[in-house]
């Protein structure tokens, strides 16, 4: 594993305080407010932690309630809502400097048989043709202030390759349709639970940006406010994040300051492997133009 990498790994294992109380240190990706992902993924290491290994998460429902720091640690709070004779329940509270930041329920339940259908794979260009997000930033360096390029260039524990291209800097209207390529930066341990703690941090990368791009605005629009206001993750089969896994989004609706987006993750093979949805606040302020 690279450094960056092994440092999010560590991260995600979290440290027990008691019974049900347990505290992840943060990331620092260079900006002050806390990364949803590390929040989603920790959540579920939590979650975990409580459970039975005989039964694995597959789903998450949760609410951002306020920003998180991301230079202070998180606690999590696990309330054992329901241990059932084939689901189990957590609910979860993240908590900095005594106020919960995220609250979510997490469901767990063993290996069983049953019908099977998925939806097809999108038909796209395979990773190995294309730029890394790292490379398609560097191309844009004269354009941006250094200071921002600092933080932008910081070394990432998942590389990602866009299929869909849009310039950040100069963004023109798309339709709400994205697809990338990503993958842990390194070879990772194989427990299926990690691989699944990181899904949950990956998911909220380049996700409720997609509904900007109709409007010809993007994230690094400098009048834009956008934050996660909730996220919802489904788990349908295990997951290998050493290994490249497709990102289809789309943005069906936004309106009332609000976006709504959905994601699907297939893995190489073309298996549907989790589901994803969230929506977020979009909000054009005219004090900030």
């Amino acid at each position: 594993m690279t450094q960056t990498l092994d440092h999010l790994v560590n991260l995600l294992s979290l440290e027990r305080i008691e019974e049900n109380l347990f505290r992840g240190a943060s990331q620092d990706l260079g900006f002050p407010q806390l990364f949803g992902g590390q929040v989603l993924g920790q959540v579920i290491s939590a979650a975990s932690q409580t459970v039975e290994t005989t039964r694995h998460v597959h789903s998450l429902h949760g609410y951002f309630l306020r920003p998180g720091d991301s230079h202070e640690p998180v606690v999590y709070d696990v309330d054992r809502v329901r241990d059932g004779r084939s689901f189990t329940t957590r609910r979860v509270s993240a908590i900095q400097k005594g106020r919960i930041i995220f609250t979510g329920i997490a469901s767990f339940q063993a290996e069983e048989s049953g019908y099977e259908h998925q939806l097809q794979m999108p038909d796209v260009v395979g990773p190995e043709d294309l730029a890394s997000e790292w490379e398609l930033l560097h191309k844009l360096t004269p354009l941006v202030p250094e200071r921002v390029m600092e933080k932008l260039r910081r070394p990432k524990p998942i590389e990602i390759r866009p299929v869909t291209l849009q310039d950040p800097t100069n963004p023109q209207p798309l339709e709400p349709i994205r697809h990338l390529w990503f993958r842990a930066d390194g070879t990772l341990p194989a427990s299926p639970a990690l691989h699944k703690y990181l899904l949950a941090y990956a998911s909220d990368f380049s996700f409720v940006g997609t509904a900007l791009q109709p409007h010809g605005v993007s994230s690094w629009s400098k009048f834009i406010q956008l934050a996660s206001l909730d996220h919802a993750i489904w788990f349908h089969r295990e997951v290998k994040l050493d290994d490249w896994l497709l990102y289809s989004i789309d943005s069906p609706w936004a309106g009332n300051a609000r976006g709504f987006v959905r994601g699907s993750i297939f893995n190489r093979a073309g298996e549907l492997v989790a589901s994803v949805a969230q929506e977020g606040l979009i909000r054009a302020r005219e004090d900030w133009m």
